[in-house]
């Protein structure tokens, strides 16, 4: 039995998110974006009021997929809370090996956007990107780091996304993994830093 084809508004998302992401966005037209969908011009300004809320609809889209693939890799990693927060970097390299890989699409949006903070695609860049943060403080919080959940948080988005620009300017997936040893050193720190708190604490009462 033949697989049902994907709704017409999927389907245009789907072909506008390949073009975006293989050829940046500001060189991919509504034309070719009509003709890898299969539809006319007429149906996809019928769906997407402009290019611009076709990017963003396409962010929007790639949200929870992205996040939703730290959360497998971590929960699927060995060890403690140091080991898989490394474990999304070493599959982020992975990744990086693929011909087809070309860096994150929320911070290249955000590159070409520059001039244009307004715009409903660095509004959805921002908001992923909160969204990782605050997943990464709550399984920090989770494992008992408390006291510097959030600065720590930060610190692991920067080395990701510093990760995510010098991978795809060296085409070097090593990049990742020395961020996600960074990443595990600084975790391993703060909780040794919230032991010795505890301890200081027990030994004064």
């Amino acid at each position: 039995m033949d697989k049902p084809s994907p709704p017409t508004r999927d389907r245009i998302l789907e072909a506008a998110g390949k073009l975006f992401y293989a050829e940046g966005l500001r060189t991919v037209s509504m034309d070719g974006i009509a003709e890898t969908a299969g539809v006319t011009k007429r149906t996809l300004y019928y769906h997407f009021r402009s290019k611009d809320d076709l990017i963003a609809a396409w962010l929007e889209m790639r949200d929870q997929p992205n996040l939703a693939a730290f959360q497998h890799w971590f929960a699927w990693a060995e060890g403690d809370v140091a080991d898989k927060i490394r474990a999304i970097f070493d599959n982020l390299a992975r990744s990086a090996h693929r011909r087809s890989w070309k860096g994150c699409g929320f911070l290249r949006a955000s590159v070409e956007l520059i001039n244009m903070p307004g715009h409903p695609a660095i509004v959805a860049a921002r908001a992923h990107k909160m969204r990782v943060e605050n997943w990464l403080c709550s399984v920090l919080l989770d494992a008992g780091l408390e006291a510097g959940a959030g600065t720590l948080a930060r610190q692991i988005i920067l080395l990701l996304d510093g990760a995510f620009a010098v991978v795809l300017l060296h085409r070097d997936p090593e990049y990742f993994e020395i961020a996600g040893e960074a990443a595990a050193t600084l975790i391993r720190k703060g909780r040794d830093h919230v032991s010795d708190e505890v301890s200081r604490r027990e030994y004064e009462r």
